[in-house]
């Protein structure tokens, strides 16, 4: 009878929880997901991470927020109270997200890219470029903590909110920033701006001045011609973009993602689309 131990407890069943959309094999969809499980495997926490899967599958996860720095989660076990659960990660400060957005803003390719909802595929050497990294690098970068009894880390609970957190990241690329401490919004704001300002204020030179005295004659004739005004810069996809959601789907796949790519070789002027050559 030493030997004998309690039968494995069952976590009671929820309804309306989050379910992982991967009902088998891999969950993480997007590269920026996948990367983030490979992280996770890298830095030692991969075989714990398997405990997770049935519960994020099943939908024990209750509910799931991302912020600067923090992800809370509440997950469903065997007892009657969820579990609560936290993963911290450092924010960057603001001088570093300055230096970040500085650095994206300098290639028209990182900005055209985040403009119109995407990661850009190498986007982790802009951070790695700058000393710093967009994903953990070490398990001593996260934080973990979970309200259960389970001494393992991290417990399933943890797992589970790790594998749901790679979905979010699938649904909405910037969550990851977010994480990182700049929000959607903010990030693009940011970026528009740097694209459109002018030259710093220390390469401006000042313009020559003369008294007026000496300009009485010609101060009511036009010098230049007036510039000639230009449409506002948009992104090829930004109509998709202000879209309501259309319920229609082309082989599993959304309308307007499958539209996405035609509009964004429409707003490039390729030649190869049929009808512009």
């Amino acid at each position: 009878m030493s030997n004998w131990y309690p039968p494995p407890s069952r976590p009671r069943p929820v309804e309306g929880g989050l379910k992982a959309r991967s009902t088998r094999g891999a969950i993480a969809q997007s590269w920026w997901s996948e990367r983030f499980i490979a992280v996770l495997e890298d830095i030692g926490l991969g075989n714990r991470l398997q405990r997770g899967r049935t519960y994020a599958r099943k939908g024990q996860v209750i509910s799931l927020e991302v912020a600067a720095g923090t992800v809370t989660a509440l997950v469903q076990g065997s007892r009657a109270r969820p579990y609560r659960v936290r993963i911290g990660i450092a924010a960057f400060g603001k001088s570093e997200w300055v230096q970040v957005e500085r650095r994206l803003a300098e290639n028209a390719w990182y900005t055209a890219k985040l403009l119109s909802g995407e990661m850009p595929g190498d986007i982790e050497d802009v951070f790695t470029g700058l000393d710093l990294s967009l994903f953990p690098a070490t398990a001593r970068d996260l934080s973990l903590d979970c309200s259960c009894p389970d001494r393992a880390v991290p417990c399933k609970h943890l797992a589970a909110t790790f594998y749901l957190l790679a979905e979010s990241f699938d649904d909405d690329p910037f969550a990851i920033l977010a994480w990182r401490g700049r929000e959607r919004e903010d990030l693009l704001a940011n970026l528009q701006a740097a694209r459109t300002d002018g030259p710093p204020a220390a390469d401006r030179t000042e313009p020559t001045t003369r008294p007026l005295a000496d300009c009485l004659d010609t101060y009511y004739c036009m010098h230049t011609a007036p510039p000639a005004p230009r449409p506002p810069s948009t992104s090829a996809t930004a109509i998709l973009d202000q879209l309501p959601d259309i319920a229609v789907a082309v082989r599993g796949r959304p309308l307007v993602e499958l539209l996405r790519p035609a509009y964004q070789a429409l707003g490039r002027g390729d030649e190869s689309l049929p009808g512009t050559g």
